[in-house]
Order: structure tokens, then sequence, then C-alpha cells
């Protein structure tokens, strides 16, 4: 290679290299600001402590409504009877209550039946309860629904009485 290629490949590399060097701030930013520890306080007395599940959990939403969190489904059934109604009832309650809780409907099925199939009527279940939780007044944008399909079973036997109790829909606090 001559010489005057050699010192026009020098000159690219050093501008390409120059080009792409970083140019200090016009202004520098404001330095640190010192800040003190909160001051510790002390604990409520005995007496101002609150007692039970906190507002808005799993928990006092369970103690809340009892048995109502869950309602259960016939076979190869998604509609909502007269016990599904009262205990979605007190669901929105709950809920209209609670007025900035979001939960997800689970929506459950037996052990019978193809995964597609149950996936397919563990969503109607789910979404049959959450029209009717927004029919009673709960906005839809708080209420997620998702189907477990037969993959969590509450119920392991294999007789009419366990997939009774795996045919259903479950509403979980979403904290």
């Amino acid at each position: 290679m001559n010489k005057p290629i050699k010192i026009a490949l020098l000159l690219a590399s050093v501008s390409a290299v120059a080009a792409c060097s970083k140019k200090a701030p016009e202004q520098l930013p404001p330095p640190p600001v010192e800040t003190s520890a909160p001051a510790e306080t002390a604990p409520p007395p005995p007496s101002t402590r609150p007692t039970g599940p906190v507002p808005g959990t799993q928990e006092h939403f369970a103690n809340a409504v009892g048995s109502a969190t869950t309602i259960y489904f016939d076979t190869d059934r998604f509609n909502i009877d007269s016990a599904d109604a009262a205990s979605l009832q007190a669901q929105a309650q709950y809920f209209s209550q609670y007025s900035s809780l979001t939960f997800t409907i689970e929506g459950h099925c037996d052990e019978r039946g193809t995964r597609e199939y149950n996936v397919a009527l563990g969503e109607r279940r789910a979404n049959a309860a959450k029209n009717y939780l927004v029919s009673l007044g709960i906005p839809a944008n708080r209420i997620r629904t998702v189907s477990y399909g037969k993959e969590r079973p509450v119920a392991l036997a294999s007789n009419e009485a366990a997939w009774a109790q795996n045919r259903r829909a479950a509403s979980v606090v979403i904290n």
C-alpha cells in the first residue's frame, strides 16, 4: 500500500473517532439534596390497633362474603342460577364498597373432557360471573377473567362430589 493511501486511511479513522467522542454538558445537574431520616413514630396503643384482616385483601373479602367468593355450576353449564345470583350480589356489595379494588374471576372445570373443551367452558363460566357483576354496577375494567379449565382442581377424587366442587368460578382480589 502506498503512503498517501495510508495517510488518508489514518486521517479518516481519526476523524471518525473524534466524531464519536462525547461533549460535556453545558450545565451540570444540581448537587443531591440532603434529606433527614423520617422521625420514628411509636406504634398506637393496643386499644386503637386495628384487628382482623386488612380491608381490600383476599382474607377480608372472604370474611365479608363467606362462601360467596365462589359460585358452582352444573355439568357442561355456565348459566347463573338463583344461588349463584345471591353469591354474586354479595360480591357486588363488597366490590361497590371497596371501589378501588380490582379482581380476577377464575373459571374452573372438572377433569372430564378435553383440555381445550374445559378451557373454553371455564372461560364461559368466568365471563358469565363477570357479566352478572357488571349488570349489578361493577365496572368491567375492574374485573379480569382467566380460565384454568381442569388444571387447578380443589378436589382430587374422580367422583360426582369432587367434580361438583371443581365446576366453579372463584373471585380473587388483586393486591
